[in-house]
């Protein structure tokens, strides 16, 4: 797994280096982790409680605010570029459940095609574990040479979930956002992270003056408070990186102009 976090940062590097969009590379880095089979999001989910897999995914653009997700969508194998698609081509933010399926079918974006065979538990975790774990979600977030910031996340949930629960990760705000000044990404227990009003507030926070490690270290002292865990990665526009969780362990990446790729996993 830090061979494939480390690789696929490099690749995004270098994707910004030769003029890429910070949306574009987000969308790239989080549908590559969908494909992995390695996280808790796409290919590596698990089932809820009826038997099936629901995924759930969100992407948004700093410069415009332009936003789009989907929300317990079946039988797509990249949610995140359906949450895009979304963005790009309605006048929606959000869609949801058999719809979202049918307007991936319309915009022509690949299905699975064996449920039975696709799906793998994520490195990590096994079998009689389902229900014993409690969550998983990937993100990504990218500052481009143009100062444009783009963040994007996608989770199969929590294990154990009930059918159509829907977390933090498709709502914008709660699990997502980007603008002129940050662009973020959450992950942990989704109930909480929405009751302690999301990353949204860390955003207002920077905006009030406070630094962005203040404001992560804010926002997820009050998932804790409600009885939550959760981790948080952040770029500001000034490229300062924050990665912070108060979990047993977050696997991450980083990579900036001045410092070269860093992957970590747990407390390390």
């Amino acid at each position: 797994m830090e061979k494939h976090l480390h690789e696929l940062t490099a690749e995004c590097e270098s994707r910004l280096k030769a003029g890429a969009s910070a949306l574009d590379v987000v969308e790239h880095a989080v549908a590559d982790m969908e494909r992995s089979g390695l996280y808790v999001a796409g290919r590596g989910s698990a089932p809820n409680t009826a038997g099936y897999i629901e995924l759930d995914a969100s992407i948004m653009d700093g410069p415009t605010r332009n936003a789009g997700a989907v929300a317990a969508i079946t039988g797509v194998v990249n949610p995140v570029s359906v949450a895009r698609r979304v963005m790009e081509e309605t006048p929606h933010v959000m869609l949801a459940g058999k719809g979202a399926l049918a307007f991936a079918r319309e915009q022509g974006l690949e299905e699975v095609a064996d449920p039975d065979s696709y799906y793998v538990l994520p490195v990590g975790v096994y079998e009689d574990e389902i229900y014993e774990q409690k969550h998983g979600t990937v993100g990504a977030v990218a500052l481009d040479q143009s100062g444009g910031l783009a963040a994007a996340t996608s989770t199969g949930g929590i294990f154990g979930k009930l059918e159509g629960r829907i977390g933090d990760t498709p709502l914008i705000g709660a699990g997502t956002w980007a603008d002129d000044d940050i662009a973020i990404s959450c992950t942990g227990m989704g109930e909480d992270i929405i009751r302690a009003g999301g990353v949204v507030t860390i955003a207002y926070m920077i905006k009030a003056g406070a630094t962005p490690a203040a404001a992560v270290d804010d926002m997820l002292a009050e998932v804790k408070r409600l009885g939550g865990d959760g981790g948080v990665i952040a770029v500001t526009r000034d490229s300062e990186i924050v990665m912070t969780y108060n979990s047993q362990g977050m696997k991450r990446a980083a990579v900036s102009s001045g410092k070269p790729v860093t992957v970590a996993t747990f407390k390390d």
